[in-house]
């Protein structure tokens, strides 16, 4: 499916370059990762954002936001989809991107992971 480059440039901005944070291609789209975490990313057009799982049922009542499934199998908590009407201003953007990041925050860093040798 790829991802909208104007909506990861809109997220890039408001993660606001925090220290930490990297960039990598998942889920057909890109994520932004804090220590080593996903707190948010972008497929298509919509956000993908990491919460804190008790959150989810009552973030789901938020505009735009619905379960995170792109698999049609199991529905994990604490991952959500925001569509573009849930994200449209900078303020709604900004929130959706601090959820992430807080709960990424949250975390225990992952410790660095080497690359497998080549046989």
């Amino acid at each position: 499916m790829g991802y909208s480059i104007a909506q990861a440039e809109r997220v890039r901005g408001a993660v606001g370059g925090r220290a930490g944070v990297t960039e990598k291609e998942m889920f057909g789209g890109i994520a932004f990762l804090l220590g080593g975490h996903m707190c948010v990313g972008v497929h298509g057009e919509d956000l993908i954002v990491r919460v804190e799982p008790r959150e989810t049922a009552a973030l789901l009542r938020e505009p735009g936001a619905k379960p995170f499934n792109l698999s049609g199998s199991r529905t994990p908590t604490g991952w959500l989809l925001v569509s573009p009407e849930g994200y449209h201003s900078e303020a709604a953007l900004r929130t959706w991107v601090g959820r992430g990041v807080a709960y990424a925050s949250s975390l225990p860093k992952k410790a660095a992971t080497k690359p497998s040798a080549k046989r």
